[in-house]
């Protein structure tokens, strides 16, 4: 269930820096116009380019023909990397940034109106390469350094924080499985270790009707789960609202996805709630649990840890395509 469009870290990062973006370049000292109608094309396409790697390539040589400064093209690229949450090839382009670090030109950037932004932006690649090779302090120093000098993005680096605290936390997280939840459709409880019989893991899909998106991604929740529960994957969908309003509201939701809906619907308990238990903060929220009771995934349901995730348990698990907004 991947959120069209840009990806949340591209949205904070573009609204950031494109929000002082520097105005359109001056015209020349001899009164030509700076950026040529084919020159200005070839730099929108290259900067909104998301197809495959094939096609923003072609769009990079197309834009350095036209004479699109190589500041311009290494933005362009980050830019790309970011919006398809590709954190492994932005931290190996962290050589390429290293070296420009220094020699860094305003007049030859597209997206950045001060200095300080871009030299963020290279602190914050450094963490995430640090993060990688699973380096806590050397990233710990990195995104520091980042937030200093760019507090405007840190809604932007502030997710690889949260991300690393999780999986901490995470790991010292053992689920009961002889937890009994009251169903939200039958009002009988049921305990996990019966769901999970026989099956590779159990995914929690932790959500709420007051929650517009928990609502609206209910349709590609549904394909999700089919084929989830199609390749050996217990699917639970767990209320962290329990009251009548809210219980009320979840029904109606649940009864639009059909007879019956995907996977158990339970109703999370107040005193020792899972939700609390997993550290639980935003919605949706989806965890993958071993037969052990061990966290593999704990986040939102569009990142691709998921799917790494469950390729390991499955690999006939496809990523089920998402309809567009």
């Amino acid at each position: 269930m991947v959120p069209s469009g840009l990806s949340r870290i591209a949205v904070l990062l573009l609204a950031t820096a494109m929000a002082v973006a520097q105005e359109p370049k001056a015209p020349d000292a001899e009164g030509g116009a700076a950026s040529p109608a084919p020159k200005k094309a070839a730099l929108e396409r290259v900067m909104s380019e998301r197809g495959t790697e094939a096609e923003f390539s072609a769009a990079l040589a197309k834009a350095k023909e036209a004479g699109i400064p190589d500041q311009a093209l290494v933005e362009a690229r980050f830019l790309y990397h970011v919006d398809r949450q590709e954190d492994e090839k932005l931290a190996a382009m962290l050589p390429e940034l290293q070296k420009r670090k220094d020699s860094f030109k305003l007049e030859d950037s597209e997206i950045f109106a001060v200095r300080e932004d871009w030299l963020a932006v290279v602190e914050y690649v450094e963490a995430l390469a640090a993060l990688k090779k699973g380096d806590k302090d050397r990233f710990k120093k990195h995104i520091t350094e980042a937030f200093w000098l760019s507090p405007r993005q840190g809604s932007a680096f502030a997710p690889h924080i949260d991300r690393l605290r999780m999986e901490e936390a995470m790991r010292g997280v053992r689920i009961d499985l002889a937890t009994k939840l009251a169903s939200l459709l039958a009002g009988e409880e049921i305990d996990l270790a019966r769901l999970l019989k026989d099956k590779k893991a159990l995914l929690l899909h932790f959500w709420a009707p007051w929650n517009q998106e928990s609502e609206a991604s209910m349709p590609d929740f549904k394909v999700t789960a089919a084929e989830l529960q199609k390749n050996g994957i217990a699917v639970v969908s767990l209320l962290a609202d329990t009251e009548p309003e809210a219980i009320h509201d979840a029904k109606e939701i649940v009864s639009e996805l059909g007879t019956p809906p995907p996977g158990a619907w339970l109703v999370d308990r107040e005193k020792d709630s899972l939700h609390r238990l997993l550290r639980i903060q935003n919605l949706p929220s989806m965890v993958l649990v071993s037969p052990e009771g061990q966290v593999l995934f704990n986040g939102h349901p569009s990142e691709d840890g998921l799917w790494e995730a469950l390729a390991k348990l499955s690999p006939a698990i496809k990523r089920p395509p998402v309809k567009d907004e």
